[in-house]
């Protein structure tokens, strides 16, 4: 199994309002750069896609560690998830997105770990770049 990093960020300029996502997926020295962005939304569903869209990105089950800014996404994925599932995930902000990354994620065995944001990780410093330039042509504010 091919052993691949994934790297997300989401960026919102309002709650909601404008944001974007990105996703850097490493394998080996190779790397891609994936991102999107749309006119009305979340912080917490820019994170979400982020992490579908990387992992929906891979092309075959891969051993994946995924690391994101993100304690919602890592910790809902590690810990909440389970109790979601038992109820039906009644009550779950996001159970659109939350749905989906579950069956993103099934076909690998995905790791999923935490880093500090805006902390000069040097990967998380540029999907966050990235997450917030995809939002800018739905208006998010540009140098912020």
């Amino acid at each position: 199994m091919k052993q691949i990093e994934i790297y997300t960020d989401g960026a919102c300029s309002g709650n909601p309002g404008p944001g974007g996502w990105a996703a850097l997926l490493r394998f080996g020295e190779h790397e891609r750069m994936i991102s999107g962005g749309e006119a009305n939304t979340t912080n917490n569903r820019m994170e979400l896609q982020a992490a579908i869209s990387g992992l929906l990105a891979l092309k075959e089950p891969c051993q994946v560690k995924l690391y994101t800014d993100s304690q919602y996404v890592q910790k809902g994925m590690t810990e909440w998830m389970s109790g979601w599932q038992k109820k039906q995930f009644k009550n779950v902000k996001n159970p659109d997105l939350w749905q989906d990354l579950l069956n993103a994620s099934k076909s690998h065995h995905v790791e999923w770990y935490w880093v500090r944001g805006h902390n000069g990780h040097a990967e998380n410093e540029r999907v966050d770049l990235a997450a917030r330039q995809a939002a800018e042509p739905f208006g998010y504010p540009k140098n912020t």
